[in-house]
Parts: C-alpha cells; sequence; structure tokens
C-alpha cells in the first residue's frame, strides 16, 4: 500500500513539475536568449520549483551558519542524491547563477533549455570537454555568476547514498578566480526522492539544508586544491 502511495504522489509531483514547466516555457525561452535576463529567469526556476514542490507537500528548511551576502559571488559544493537537488538551489541562490551537470542533461525535456543556455554541460570522461567548461564557468564567475556544482559528478547507485570521493575542478577554480565556496549539505533529500525517483517513488516531507560557513579562498595557492576539496568534503559529510 506504501508503494502504490509512493507511485501515485511520484505520478502527481511529475505532472506538477511538468503543469509549471510549460506554464512558464514563454518565459523561460525569452529570458535564456541574453546573458542580461538570467536573472529573471532564475527568479521563475525559483517559482517554479517551490510551486510544484509546495503542492506536492515538499518544504525546505534552510539552517545557515553565516547570512550569505547576496551581492557576492560564490561557488555552492553540495552531496547530490536527488533530482531534487537543483530545485533546493533554486530556492537557496539569489539573483545571477548558473549549474554545472553532466551532458546528458542537454537532453533532459526540463533541464535541457537551461543547459543549452544558461548553465554549462559537461563530459566528464573528456579532457577536453571538462576544460571548456571549466573555463566557461571561471568567465562567468568573473562577470558575477555564483556557480552551483555537485562534485561528486554524479549520484550514489547506493540506497541509502553515501558521500562519495569529490573531483577536483571546483576547488582549483574557486583558488584561482578567488570565489568563496559554500558547503552545503543536503542531509534527508533521498527520503522524499532518491535519484529520479524511478525505483523508490516520492513523498510528501521537509528536506533539512545545512549551508555552512563560505570559506575563503583569497589566501589559498593553487597547490591548496586538493586540501580544500578534502576540507569541503568533511564540513559536508559531518552533517549527513
Amino acid at each position: 500500500m506504501i508503494k502504490l502511495l509512493k507511485r501515485i504522489h511520484q505520478l502527481y509531483f511529475t505532472c506538477s513539475l511538468l503543469f509549471f514547466f510549460f506554464l512558464f516555457w514563454p518565459f523561460y525561452y525569452l529570458t535564456s536568449r541574453s546573458p542580461k535576463y538570467y536573472g529573471i529567469l532564475n527568479k521563475f526556476r525559483t517559482a517554479h520549483g517551490f510551486l510544484c514542490c509546495a503542492l506536492a507537500g515538499v518544504f525546505f528548511k534552510f539552517d545557515l551558519e553565516q547570512k550569505l551576502d547576496k551581492k557576492q559571488t560564490y561557488i555552492f559544493c553540495a552531496n547530490h542524491s536527488s533530482n531534487l537537488d537543483i530545485i533546493v538551489f533554486c530556492i537557496l541562490a539569489r539573483g545571477r547563477y548558473h549549474f554545472m551537470g553532466k551532458e546528458e542533461l542537454l537532453k533532459n525535456p526540463i533541464l535541457g533549455i537551461f543547459f543549452r543556455t544558461i548553465d554549462i554541460a559537461v563530459n566528464r570522461e573528456s579532457k577536453i570537454s571538462s576544460f571548456r567548461a571549466f573555463k566557461r564557468a571561471g568567465d562567468n564567475l568573473e562577470n558575477g555568476m555564483s556557480l552551483i556544482i555537485f562534485p561528486e559528478g554524479r549520484i550514489d547507485d547506493r540506497y541509502p547514498p553515501q558521500l562519495q570521493e569529490f573531483k577536483n575542478g571546483p576547488f582549483r577554480l574557486a583558488i584561482e578566480k578567488n570565489i568563496p565556496i559554500v558547503p552545503v549539505s543536503i542531509t534527508n533529500i533521498w527520503k522524499v526522492l532518491w535519484d529520479d525517483g524511478m525505483k523508490y517513488g516520492t513523498r510528501p516531507g521537509i528536506v533539512n539544508i545545512y549551508v555552512h560557513q563560505p570559506i575563503l579562498t583569497s589566501i589559498l595557492v593553487a597547490d591548496s586544491a586538493d586540501s580544500l576539496k578534502e576540507e569541503v568534503f568533511r564540513k559536508i559529510e559531518s552533517k549527513l
């Protein structure tokens, strides 16, 4: 009976997500044509994520160690165990921000429009693709666009998920561009929706997110990337 209810909830949640996507699509199309409208596009992403989650009974509780500066450009690094992680940052981040994600998202019926415009798709198996992606991300950071990245690179196949080893890219980029890193622990989202929800379904619930104090990178050198990566890993893991 519980499995059936979770399947029904998953169908309802998916319909809600699609409904608001088609409702907002004209605005997404228009605001994705030029970077000067990306701040507006992100406001629609925030509304889209909040509304479809609220109607499905999914809410987010943020616990911040330190209030984030709305004018500051950040690199947000978080664990990744659910497709809902994207909505978490559509609500947490403000203004001009963008995601970096796997190349397959270019073909996603909802996320594709974003990864062909504002967001960055990367083939992590290709050094050339990774170089180009981080070069573009670096340029965007210099132009005041915060970056949201999941340094594990994928969702863990195990259930419950465990934190996997981080990739080096975002930490080298943070040091090179002198951008603070914000570690984020998304603690229980997998209980509401794990991966894409296809295997275990979805359910209503409150997702707890712990936002750690930003780590400044201005005094770090390039050789500090590994130690920075380990520090971010420990902080995220400490709240899971």
